[in-house]
């Protein structure tokens, strides 16, 4: 299928083309598109939910002759619309009718005069202030799959109506008691033990992301999120200019970049990222069992976006696999603690473990820390069809002597994950920055899509 390239001069200012505020009072909306100063909006696996700041110019004449922060007044809670378009015709809309619309969580004064007034209003979703709520608490038990609680909460506990069809599902069960938790505090904790039931191999990977998009919210496993197709593929090269000509293969150009190589060695090993002895103790027999397990076990198992993990010095490599280890976690399994069914099937089940730590705890802990060894910032025309926990293709020149136009960083370039994403838009310019990450090195070949 033919994608449409994304020249650098689609930088230019792009549109807002609704912005309006619902009075928390009543009546009709107040428009503020004729105000419109700047738009920054936000996406990332690490947030709970989408955010913007909006910010506008009030001459004092918005609301019977006065500002709307006056007039209405503009206290936060408040009901927000906006819509904007990218110079590629794809356009993002934030409404109650589309149910996706914003909340006006912040509202700060900038400038403030008697003949202008500059506000900026920090909006977040519905559903970052509903998970405060006493009556979103998770407060009963739940018994299942850990992609079937996730699916739950939404539904039931934050009461969304946005898309969640993107929950990828786990391959294994757990039961537990909420506790009067909120929300995205168990949907969080419940991701660390989620098993990948297509993706990756059960016992050599964990780990889940749950996040909010304009698409709707998602929840996925690591290996899943680096076993994507690139949705898009990005050069940067001597000609990033406006007008240059994109090349063959490629989607668009990096208009700004930075890269950073996120191994710290001794902290990552800390952390757990290559090697770690996982203690069990079973109460119900004391049996007892020490399960060591490093990276290099399991590269085979897990889902990469380079070519393969880093390689360390040999001289840190024990000559007894059992000790190569640098981070020690413990625990008590929870054999029988909540079985499910009837009182007669939990009785038949209560010998069996509620949460397989064997399979999960420490393979979680690896991968979370593998996910981000390697990071690039990259500043790119406003491409508002991109979303965090997409995967994008990366390319930059290579350093050598003798120069070439064609010539990649094989090691650098390749598969990446947007870890979060800002839209800026501005009657200037329109820009996408992006922080994208991945947990490998070495670039994989992807076959170039069609132009």
């Amino acid at each position: 299928m033919s994608r449409k390239k994304i020249p650098a001069n689609a930088a230019l200012p792009s549109t807002v083309t609704k912005a309006e505020i619902k009075p928390n009072k009543g009546g009709k909306p107040v428009i503020l598109v004729n105000g419109f100063v700047q738009l920054y909006y936000y996406e990332s696996i690490l947030q709970d939910s989408i955010k913007a700041d909006f910010m506008y110019a009030d001459s004092g004449n918005t609301v019977k002759g006065k500002s709307a922060m006056e007039g209405l007044p503009i206290v936060g809670t408040e009901d927000f619309t906006i819509e904007f378009e990218d110079n590629n015709g794809t356009k993002l809309k934030f409404s109650d009718e589309d149910k996706n619309g914003f909340i006006v969580n912040k509202v700060t004064p900038l400038d403030d005069d008697t003949g202008k007034q500059v506000v900026n209003l920090g909006l977040v979703s519905e559903e970052y202030i509903r998970n405060d709520e006493g009556a979103s608490h998770i407060n009963v038990r739940m018994d299942g799959k850990i992609s079937d609680h996730i699916k739950e909460i939404f539904e039931n506990f934050l009461k969304t109506e946005k898309d969640i069809s993107d929950i990828e599902t786990t391959s294994n069960d757990f039961n537990f008691f909420g506790n009067n938790k909120k929300p995205f505090y168990i949907m969080n904790w419940l991701s660390k033990f989620g098993v990948p039931e297509k993706e990756g191999e059960p016992g050599k990977t964990a780990g889940y992301f749950f996040w909010e998009t304009s698409e709707g919210y998602h929840f996925k496993s690591i290996d899943g999120m680096f076993g994507q197709k690139s949705k898009k593929r990005f050069i940067y090269n001597s000609n990033a200019s406006a007008n240059s000509v994109i090349p063959e293969g490629y989607d668009g150009k990096i208009l700004q970049y930075t890269y950073d190589n996120r191994i710290n060695y001794q902290e990552k090993i800390a952390m757990g990222a290559y090697g770690t002895k996982l203690v069990v103790f079973d109460p119900f027999d004391c049996f007892y069992e020490v399960v060591p397990q490093t990276a290099e076990e399991t590269e085979d198992g897990i889902k990469t976006a380079g070519e393969a993990l880093p390689e360390f010095n040999k001289k840190f490599k024990n000559p007894s696999e059992e000790e190569n280890f640098t981070r020690t976690t413990f625990m008590l399994l929870d054999r029988g603690t909540l079985p499910s069914g009837d009182t007669k099937e939990q009785v038949e089940k209560n010998e069996e473990e509620n949460f397989p730590a064997q399979k999960a705890l420490n393979q979680g802990i690896r991968r979370y820390n593998q996910f981000f060894s390697s990071e690039y910032t990259i500043t790119i025309a406003g491409d508002y069809s991109l979303h965090a926990g997409d995967a994008i293709y990366i390319d930059v020149p290579s350093v050598r002597v003798e120069k070439k136009d064609d010539e990649v960083n094989k090691e650098t370039g390749g598969l990446y994950i947007i870890a979060d994403l800002c839209h800026y838009v501005s009657p200037k310019e329109t820009y996408t920055k992006m922080n994208v990450v991945r947990d490998s090195f070495g670039r994989k070949a992807e076959k170039a899509p069609v132009s």
